[in-house]
């Protein structure tokens, strides 16, 4: 009896290949997901932004006289607008293989394609708003020596122990391996089949390993140049800038450099109390010296007082040295290291959105894991081809950046 092949549907193909793209998925797997199905209802789109709701803070009454304090909700505002789909040209031939031969030779290498490029943009957006940084030795891969003080940067910011992950790119991976052969966990073979590039399990991390790994270039404005902060005029507290100056008259900070201002110490999220290590800043965007003074965006905003309290200005006054880590630490000016992270889950939230479903042709929406996909087919009559385009739109952001760490070598 011969055998009967079925033209494969649009949600057949759409299912396959959203399932695909989820294993093949690195970083972007191991973040938080969201879906929100507003985008493509008509009458009620939001523009293309979301709100997150920040966690509230509260400050702890001493005494017995009550203290009352008012709930002030703030919120981060997540664009969801970045589009990225492959588009194939088949054959009316090849959609009556079977769905194991077209995944083989057909979805798989496109989503694979999809997958990295996906990784790739969040992982290069998501590293320049995370300030915690651990330097490794200069121009060396990262090792378990540095992947326990990010455990413990994690720690300090009070990250919950569980849902820890770890990505590196393969040097690196190979040094913390070699570091650890005897607490390193190899993933089984079943998580391994499900789990693209896990590697194992060691010092509360899951370790995953990725060539996405984007590289930070540093700019211009070194150390050297002896740059300061007036403690008491140049940090503003609740303002999102930190005024420097320098015996340089110009150069320039790329966005996602990482320093320190001496006696500026980081304190408890909770309890306030100031801890023994300084708060690193990262800046959020561009900035060039100009006769030698520059004010740098930063996160976090520094405050020193009240239940957001995040900084306590020990000393405060002028001529406090500001140390550009990469430079000072480990790096050269205008040189690019390798960015990996250590983050809990919930660091980093991804979103995407169900795109509109078109008014002709073969079409099919489907959600997997938090992950939208649309799948559009149509027809090309001249040279019997089927034309389609797989899209995903999405958003990203850093939404507690004290629960992540950059790994820099």
């Amino acid at each position: 009896m011969a055998n009967t092949i079925k033209t494969l549907s649009a949600g057949d193909i759409t299912r396959k290949a959203l399932a695909v793209l989820h294993n093949k998925l690195t970083f972007t797997k191991t973040i938080n997901k969201e879906y929100d199905n507003r985008f493509a209802v008509s009458g009620a789109k939001n523009g293309g932004t979301l709100l997150i709701r920040e966690p509230n803070q509260f400050t702890v009454r001493s005494g017995a006289v009550m203290d009352t304090q008012d709930v002030t909700e703030t919120t981060q505002t997540l664009t969801v607008a970045t589009q990225r789909g492959v588009d194939v040209n088949f054959s009316n031939v090849e959609l009556t293989m079977s769905m194991d031969d077209f995944e083989e030779r057909i979805i798989k290498p496109a989503m694979s394609k999809l997958a990295s490029e996906i990784d790739s943009i969040i992982i290069t957006g998501a590293y320049k708003g995370i300030y915690n940084h651990i330097l490794g030795t200069k121009g060396s891969p990262s090792t378990l020596v540095d992947v326990n003080a990010a455990r413990a940067k994690l720690s300090k910011g009070l990250a919950p122990s569980g849902d820890r992950c770890v990505l590196l790119e393969s040097l690196s991976m190979n040094t913390v391996i070699s570091d650890s052969k005897a607490l390193f966990a190899p993933a089984g073979e079943i998580a391994r089949q499900y789990s693209q590039g896990k590697v194992g399990e060691a010092a509360g991390f899951t370790f995953y390993e990725t060539e996405m790994i984007p590289s930070h270039t540093m700019g211009t404005f070194a150390d050297t140049d002896t740059p300061i902060v007036n403690t008491s005029t140049g940090i503003t507290s609740g303002t999102a800038t930190i005024a420097i100056t320098s015996g340089t008259t110009a150069g320039t900070v790329t966005e996602g450099s990482v320093f320190t201002v001496a006696d500026v110490f980081a304190v408890n999220p909770e309890t306030k109390v100031l801890y023994a290590h300084l708060q690193q800043f990262v800046v959020t965007a561009d900035a060039t010296a100009s006769g030698g003074a520059v004010t740098l965006s930063v996160s976090p905003t520094p405050t020193t007082s009240g239940a957001k309290q995040n900084v306590a200005l020990v000393s405060a006054g002028a001529s406090k040295a500001v140390l550009f880590e990469t430079v000072g630490g480990s790096g050269t000016i205008s040189t690019a290291y390798p960015q990996g992270l250590a983050y809990h889950k919930d660091a980093v939230t991804m979103v995407t959105a169900d795109l509109e479903l078109p008014g002709s042709g073969q079409f099919s929406r489907q959600t997997f894991d938090g992950i939208s996909m649309r799948y559009w087919r149509g027809d090309d009559i001249t040279n019997d081809k089927r034309p389609c385009r797989i899209d995903v739109l999405l958003g990203y952001k850093v939404t507690r950046p004290e629960w992540a760490c950059r790994l820099s070598g």
